[in-house]
């Protein structure tokens, strides 16, 4: 099932009110069917782990980090990671495909949560079968919690896109391990979100697309659904190849494109 797909399903529970989950309810053969055509799920303990607080401080912005886990020995590599929020209203909340020769290793990010729920992380690998890991958050009311900006402040910010990097060419050789951080201003509406003004339900309107190269070498794509916090931010370790730029593109369901480039050892807004 495609992320438009399943962001469209939102809309059924947007004359609703956020409630626990029904006690007992797992739905995650579901989400096995609709996601990822019933594909077998492998133990991924060895393959890629998943960090997120057991309590949220704020159920719209809870941070989750994944990082790969093979040993330097395996041959395989990761091709993409789902992320999947399981009592989310459209709980599919990104998938993020690795570049072939970036060695991305990290990827962190914040999500909402709407409920006390499972969170999966589902690694492809380059031998064609899956493996899962799971962690278990307690959070309400992330996707319907109102914008931290208001409506035009948001606005005045759409598509600002802001990139760091942690790690200086000076402190080790090109190919060294680097960590970089994209922000991209946007109000990522949810669709569940009211009005305060009008009492009415603000529409979805979100990134649902971001793509990261180092030169033309790929480096990171994500695609986003309602889950990703305002303000999208991806911070996130890879391998530089020695490339002088740094290339970001993003997209909207708006229909709107961003796309920004900096020299790639350089900090900048």
């Amino acid at each position: 099932m495609s992320l438009a797909r399943i962001a469209g399903l939102a809309a059924l529970v947007l004359s609703t009110q956020v409630a626990p989950a029904a006690e007992g309810y797992d739905p995650w053969p579901g989400l096995v069917q609709d996601i990822f055509n019933n594909r077998p799920m492998n133990d991924g303990t060895n393959v890629i782990g998943i960090e997120m607080p057991s309590r949220a401080e704020d159920a719209a912005i809870v941070p989750v980090t994944l990082r790969t886990k093979l040993s330097p020995g395996d041959n395989r590599r990761i091709i993409s990671i789902t992320l999947v929020i399981d009592q989310n209203p459209a709980p599919m909340a990104a998938k993020f495909t690795l570049g072939a020769d970036a060695n991305v290793s990290e990827i962190a990010t914040r999500v909402r949560v709407n409920n006390y729920t499972d969170v999966h992380a589902v690694a492809e690998l380059s031998d064609g079968k899956l493996y899962m890991v799971k962690t278990y958050v307690k959070a309400s009311g992330g996707c319907s919690a109102p914008a931290a900006k208001n409506a035009e402040e948001a606005n005045n910010r759409l598509g600002q896109m802001r990139y760091r990097q942690f790690a200086k060419s000076a402190e080790g050789p090109a190919s060294a391990l680097r960590e970089a951080q994209i922000m991209i201003g946007h109000p990522n509406n949810s669709g569940l979100q009211m009005d305060q003004v009008t009492q009415l339900y603000i529409p979805a309107f979100f990134v649902n697309e971001l793509r990261l190269w180092q030169d033309d070498s790929p480096v990171l794509s994500m695609e986003g659904g309602i889950s990703i916090s305002e303000d999208p931010n991806i911070r996130f370790t890879y391998v530089s190849n020695g490339a002088k730029r740094f290339r970001a593109e993003a997209k909207d369901t708006g229909g709107h494109v961003f796309q920004r480039e900096w020299k790639a050892d350089e900090s900048g807004s």
